[in-house]
């Protein structure tokens, strides 16, 4: 497996290209901190997870790095692998991440995985065709060593990212994944046609919504489903039935693409916007502010 390294001092010139090209990424020693409001102008944000071993905090997976978030709108940078994408915490281990993405210069990372809470990372696995840039990628509530990822197909692992096939094609114009709560094998697909649902581990997709883009779906733990629809807003529902209730659409005239539910209290939400604000809600999503005091 491949180490990545986030704890040495930044390296220069040819050095420094050289471990970007084979897939390493390096540290500075120098902490790096901006406000979350600041983050827009510096990076894009690509997820977020509640920090289960201090729920004040909010991890932001960025295409810069990684970064803790504190109620006070500070946001530290602890990793710089970049770029983090289909950013997902472990659905019951508070210490493990999975993530994929690409560097700033070189090849993709495929599966990557921290057990440290983001500060270190390594490859589990290159994945099907990889490395593997998963865009896509979501971790099975209902059994965590199955891991859906899209590339060059909708890839299944059952075991923890070790290893992986290619089920089926992925969904067409594609933008988020979401496994269910219930069971391993269904899967929740936001794609710009509507809403998708498999019951097969994605062999097969039918509709439960269309008409409308969806930039986002995320499934909790206990089987609450949120999606943000273009036009309506965000809305919720269990997962079956689906039943939709509109919990409004005043984000500025932006929308949502990214959303996290704190484990512990399923009121305490946070989203990314399309603009790369972050939101909070302690309402279950009916009403939202700025995070941090100096989001204001």
């Amino acid at each position: 497996m491949k180490k990545i390294i986030t704890n040495k001092p930044a390296l220069a010139g040819a050095a420094a290209l050289t471990l970007a090209t084979i897939g390493y990424s390096v540290r500075s020693e120098a902490t790096e901190i901006l406000e979350v409001s600041k983050l827009p102008g510096h990076t894009h944000i690509h997820g977020l997870a509640v920090d289960r071993q201090d729920p004040s905090r909010l991890l932001i997976a960025t295409h810069h790095g990684l970064f803790r978030a504190g109620p006070d709108g500070k946001a530290e940078r602890i990793s710089e692998v970049q770029d983090f994408m289909g950013f997902n915490p472990h659905p019951r281990d508070p210490k493990t991440l999975y993530a994929s993405g690409h560097p700033a210069q070189g090849g993709n990372l495929g599966f990557i995985a921290s057990t440290d809470q983001g500060r270190t990372w390594t490859q589990v696995s290159p994945g099907v065709n990889g490395p593997v840039d998963f865009h896509q990628m979501t971790v099975s509530p209902a059994d965590p060593n199955t891991i859906y990822g899209s590339y060059k197909g909708l890839q299944v692992s059952r075991d923890a990212g070790k290893t992986w096939k290619v089920v089926g094609p992925t969904p067409d114009k594609l933008i988020d994944l979401a496994a269910s709560a219930k069971n391993a094998d269904t899967l929740h697909a936001a794609t710009e046609d509507g809403l998708l649902v498999s019951t097969d581990a994605g062999k097969t997709w039918k509709s439960q919504f269309k008409g409308a883009p969806v930039s986002l779906v995320e499934v909790t733990p206990e089987g609450t489903l949120y999606a943000f629809v273009i036009g309506r807003g965000l809305v919720r529902s269990a997962e079956e039935p689906l039943d939709l209730t509109e919990l409004g659409n005043d984000f500025g005239g932006g929308y949502l693409l990214h959303l996290a539910v704190d484990p512990a209290n399923p009121d305490r939400l946070f989203a990314a916007t399309g603009k790369g604000r972050v939101l909070t809600s302690t309402d279950r999503g009916r009403t939202w502010s700025s995070f941090g005091p100096s989001n204001s």
